[in-house]
């Protein structure tokens, strides 16, 4: 009888803590960068043991209301994809289609968007982008480097320019895969002086679109850019599926 009383009390306390802490998550949705206190402090603060605590934060924890990163606290809001998994996990997930399909979703819209909502200011730089872009593109000798350092900063100013920070997030994302050495070697090998020109007219196209408010010219340009590098990379991998046989 004694030990039943005991778990009742304990699912009492735990049903407590999990009604205070869906208050208190609902107070901190403001502020989804400000941890939450820690275990011992909620204890303290709602008169419960931490176990209860720990049991009402796994349920929150379940339900997307929070997230938790050791050695940083607990933060309301689902788990960022950073802190619920690396890119380099992401990137051995993934797959160069994917990566590629989901661009060719993300970036037309983000230039269209680009074109309705760039400032003045930000069209300025997507210009000077575009021609250090074209001058890595154009060296005498192609210097690999020098050529991801500006197309990536060209297509972040682009997604910067659309105005819409969710859909920045997811560019970052997608970029940051694209860092994998694997598959930056991939780009390396399908780059020729032909491609490398066909790009830069194809940046160039892109970057006029935006400055004309050309929402609709802005996201086929994109779409057309993204579409001969697939089939440039395409036909790399092709080359090796047919050497390894």
């Amino acid at each position: 009888m004694e030990r039943f009383e005991t778990e009742a009390l304990h699912d009492n306390s735990s049903k407590m803590a999990l009604d205070a802490l869906r208050q208190m998550v609902a107070q901190h949705a403001a502020f989804p960068q400000r941890a939450l206190p820690t275990e011992r402090e909620l204890a303290v603060d709602f008169g419960v043991s931490r176990r209860a605590i720990r049991r009402a934060l796994s349920v929150l924890e379940a339900e997307g209301q929070i997230w938790r990163r050791q050695g940083k606290g607990t933060f309301v809001g689902p788990t960022p994809p950073s802190a619920s998994m690396s890119f380099a996990k992401l990137s051995s997930r993934t797959n160069f289609s994917e990566v590629m399909e989901a661009r060719l979703y993300l970036e037309p819209a983000l230039a269209s968007l680009a074109a309705l909502r760039a400032s003045g200011e930000q069209m300025a730089i997507l210009r000077r982008l575009t021609e250090r872009t074209t001058r890595q593109q154009h060296a005498t000798e192609i210097d690999a480097e020098g050529i991801e350092l500006w197309d990536s900063a060209l297509h972040r100013g682009i997604a910067e320019a659309a105005g819409n920070r969710l859909m920045l997030d997811i560019f970052e994302m997608l970029d940051a895969i694209r860092l994998d050495p694997a598959w930056r070697d991939l780009r390396q090998r399908a780059r020729n002086a032909d491609r490398l020109d066909t790009y830069s007219h194809d940046h160039d196209d892109i970057v006029s679109a935006i400055e004309t408010r050309d929402p609709v010219k802005a996201a086929t340009a994109m779409r057309g850019h993204l579409r001969a590098l697939q089939q440039a990379l395409d036909h790399v991998i092709q080359q090796d599926l047919e050497a390894s046989v």
